[in-house]
Parts: C-alpha cells; structure tokens; sequence
C-alpha cells in the first residue's frame, strides 16, 4: 500500500448535488412478490430507501458544473485563481473529449487551468483527493477543484433488481488549497488489480466493441438475475469477501497512519455500498455506532464515486477529524485522515435541469449538420 502524508493542503469546501427524480423502494413492491413483509425484510437488511435518478438527458458533466457553480458562488471563489480541475467518473459524456476538457469549458475557467480527468469508480474520490493534495503539496498548484460523480442509478435497466436498487446519481465539488500553517492529512492508498473482473462492462470498449450481433445480447442466471450487453456484471460475494477483507483493515492502517485512536476521530465516512456492508464494516473494525453514518445508504442509495462526499454533506453539525473509507471497483482502495474542522460544508442541494432540453435524436441531427459543415445555415 502507498502511504503518503501531506501538510500544506486542505479540503476548505464541499458541496453535493441530486437529481430531482427519486425512486421509493415502498413503491417497488412488485419486485417483492408483492409481499410487504419480504420487502421490509430486505429493508432492514440492506437498507434499500430512496434512490435519486437523472433523467434521460441530464449528464454527469451537467450535475458536477451545477455543484461547482454553486459552490464556487457560496464560497465567493475567484474562478481565475483555481490553478487546476480533476474530474473523476466513469459514465463520461462522451468518449473523448474527456469531462474535465467540457467542465471547464462550461465554468469559464482560465485557459492556464490545468485539467485531469480520472476513470475510477467508489473508491475515486480519495484517490483524486490523493492526487490533488500531491500535486498541492508538490508546488505545482496553489488549489484545485475536484469534481466527482456518477450516473449509476440512471443507467442501471430498472428490472435488473440486482444491482438497481443499490445505485443512486449524485455529484460533488470540492475546493482544495494550499495552507501556509501545517495541516497534516494522512493518504492509505491500495490496489488489488488481480480482481479487476468482479465489477466491470465487458462490452462497448476497444476490447469487445459494440456490433450488431451483440447488441442486443441478454442472458439469465440460474437465480433469475440478467445480463445484457449495456449492462456491468457484479459478482456480489466475491466483491463482498473483497470488502471484508480490506475495508476494516483500511481503517485501522489510516488510523495508525495518523497517530489517531478511535476517540480522536469525530466521523468514519464508509462508502455507502449498502447498510449491511457498512454496518459489517463497522463491527469488524470495532467503531463506535455514533460515529459511523449507516443511513445514508437509505436516503440516498451507493453514489459510487461521491458516496464518501455524500455522507460528509449530509452531516447536520460541523466535521472534524474525519476519516474517509472508499472501495470499490478496480479492486481499489484509498483511506483519507483529514481533519474537517474549517471545512464549508454547502450540503446537499438539488440539481433542476433546463427547461428546454435537447432530445437525444436533435442532438444526433446537429452533430450530422455539424459533420457536413452545415452548422451555422
């Protein structure tokens, strides 16, 4: 594992931002067998609640200009003093340009920004947060907005009951600095890539690309779960034997990392991959209850890339020593020991698309007529 400690960079603000469409798992009872007490049952076990989806149109690029916005407005930031954009996801608007070239574009930022975009899932937020705080520390960079997020709810076929009721859509912007006076954060960073194929898409990249034989493709499992070619697959116990195995530890290695005990530390943000997971997490590590958020999961569903962000916006009193705790697809890992206490936290605001949005198939027309040169007639 790579462990790094830094002394001259902070987080000073956070801002998380939702879609306005949201899905109840109380009006999923069809999935149940329309039987109330097996959906309360997985209620209770896994924490299913409330799912906020994008719609058709809406964009991660969309989402993460509006957290920047309204953070960069909120904390009165000069956007021709940000030196740098890092912008991790893996649902990217297009497959080249990269978002962080579009981001900033849209935000206006000074043409010597420099960008960086990040292909990570659940654990992508503290490794850019890594990134960040290095290139920080290193003199490179006086501050850097980090934007991250995903749109793993609306891409996510709402009958594949594996995986649906998991994923939420949420995005995050976060303002890094350098600071004269010492402000020790401590970075466990890990990688397992051996495990690379428990979460991935198999289809649509130069490995396998689309065609029309496997377009269309959908198989079914002996439990009655599908797979199509748009679609991940997720081997659930391999990826939880995965979690098991590395999230508890990773919290004890950041901890000792830091010089912390338990009773130093005011936050332990867990990814929220669901309640089971984290709650597990938390007995395995032998964490105080009080101190580890586990319904965030329930109110917002696993935000994958920004799910760590999510449970520090939905605080309702002011952060601290917080430790952050993110794992995920890759098989990777990172922890964070931050202390939070002059962090803005903007919390969670919801993200209203345009009125007038532009359909899918007017968009493909417009790029023919931008192809053909006729643009501008």
């Amino acid at each position: 594992m790579t462990l790094s400690t830094f002394k001259h960079a902070k987080i000073s603000g956070i801002k998380t931002v939702i879609p306005q469409g949201y899905i109840d798992i109380d009006n999923e009872l069809e999935y149940f067998d329309n039987n109330p007490k097996k959906l309360e049952r997985a209620k209770k076990m896994v924490g299913y609640g409330r799912r906020y989806i994008a719609d058709d149109l809406t964009t991660v690029t969309d989402m993460a200009v509006d957290a920047a916005e309204k953070l960069i407005q909120e904390m009165k930031i000069n956007k021709e003093e940000i030196d740098a954009l890092i912008f991790v996801n893996q649902k990217p608007d297009y497959k080249e340009p990269n978002d962080a070239c579009l981001a900033h574009g849209r935000l206006d930022l000074k043409k010597d920004c420099a960008i960086l975009d990040i292909n990570m899932g659940c654990s992508g937020y503290v490794n850019s947060l890594w990134t960040a705080f290095s290139m920080i520390e290193s003199g490179a960079i006086k501050n850097c907005l980090l934007l991250a997020g995903d749109l793993n709810g609306r891409t996510i076929d709402p009958s594949d009951r594996k995986k649906a009721p998991v994923f939420g859509d949420a995005v995050s912007a976060s303002f890094i600095e350098y600071c004269a006076e010492e402000n020790p954060s401590y970075f466990v960073i890990g990688t397992d890539g051996k495990g690379w194929n428990k979460i991935l898409y198999p289809i649509g990249g130069t490995k396998i690309p689309f065609t029309h034989e496997n377009i269309d493709l959908r198989i079914e499992d002996e439990n009655g779960y599908y797979w199509d070619a748009k679609q991940s697959i997720l081997k659930g116990e391999d990826v939880f034997n995965f979690t098991m195995d590395v999230a508890p530890k990773l919290m004890n290695d950041t901890m000792q990392f830091a010089q912390w005990n338990i009773e130093d530390v005011d936050l332990f943000s867990i990814h929220q991959a669901n309640y089971q997971i984290v709650s597990s997490i938390m007995r395995k590590a032998a964490l105080p209850a009080d101190k580890v958020p586990s319904d965030v999961f329930s109110k917002y569903a696993n935000n994958s890339t920004t799910s760590v962000v999510t449970v520090l916006c939905d605080q309702q009193k002011p952060l601290g020593k917080t430790i952050l705790c993110a794992f995920g697809v890759g098989l990777a890992w990172g922890g964070a020991a931050l202390d939070l206490t002059n962090t803005y936290n903007g919390g969670i605001s919801t993200y209203y698309p345009p009125k007038e949005q532009v359909s899918h198939q007017k968009q493909i027309e417009n790029w023919i007529k931008y192809f053909k040169g006729e643009e501008n007639e």
